[in-house]
């Protein structure tokens, strides 16, 4: 298996399982990543941390594979499967916290950007090196890494492809939070495990309201927060969290 699943209950945890290419990206790999976000939401967790085994959360596509020979459908298919992996994030009902360790370059970066909250070691490496290789990046982030770093410093990173640390990641909001050096999944896991433990219905729709956020004018948000507004009202999801916010 080139993804290990475990699941306690609450959190599943996904670790991209090929230790010895750094977790580079095969189509074995993408598919079993995708296959672990489905079972995690049909076990009805509530929250997903993904991480790497080994020195690194993922190097990229894996460039020492044989170029596959395909035809157009096929290369199609191939990319549209790296693409589901940033649905299957975003579909998801709770939060997926990345942690991510060693290398996040390509592929990598992608699938850590895809997800709710990243937590990055200070001393990772986050990188867009599709460019200088003659490839194009993927999982959304045409959108996604404008909209954390700016316009300017988004051209920057994927046409220069230099490499940031953690460190200098958050610090240009590229990920939630950076990390020393060995702690990534202990936080990453801490913060699956505090929003696990909120009203599912609230969490599910402010992820929701943010995400589609991305997509929508400021009325089709304006809308959309007072039909989530209406839904939270209405659950009874927050009485206990109200009480115990008051008694505080």
């Amino acid at each position: 298996m080139s993804v290990d699943y475990t699941y306690d209950g609450t959190v599943a945890q996904l670790h991209l399982a090929r230790p010895e290419r750094l977790n580079a990206v095969v189509p074995a790999l993408t598919d079993a990543l995708a296959a672990g976000l489905r079972r995690a939401e049909a076990d009805g967790a509530r929250a997903v941390v993904l991480a790497g085994r080994g020195r690194a959360f993922c190097a990229g596509h894996d460039l020492k594979e044989p170029e596959p020979v395909e035809t157009v459908l096929e290369t199609r298919a191939r990319l549209e499967a790296i693409q589901d992996v940033t649905r299957l994030v975003r579909r998801f009902p709770g939060p997926v916290v990345a942690a991510v360790h060693g290398y996040a370059l390509g592929a990598g970066a992608e699938f850590a950007l895809a997800c709710d909250v990243v937590v990055a070691a200070e001393d990772a490496a986050f990188g867009f090196p599709e460019v200088s290789v003659g490839l194009s990046v993927t999982g959304g982030v045409s959108r996604l890494l404008p909209v954390l770093v700016g316009w300017a410093r988004a051209k920057e990173l994927l046409l220069l492809g230099e490499r940031v640390s953690g460190a200098e990641a958050a610090a240009i909001g590229l990920v939630a939070r950076a990390v020393p050096a060995g702690q990534h999944e202990e936080v990453a896991l801490e913060l699956a495990r505090r929003v696990a433990a909120r009203p599912p219905l609230s969490v599910s729709l402010a992820k929701q309201v943010l995400d589609l956020g991305l997509d929508a004018t400021i009325e089709e948000a304006v809308a959309r927060e007072v039909d989530h507004a209406v839904l939270t009202s209405l659950s009874g999801e927050g009485e206990a969290p109200r009480e115990e916010f008051v008694r505080g």
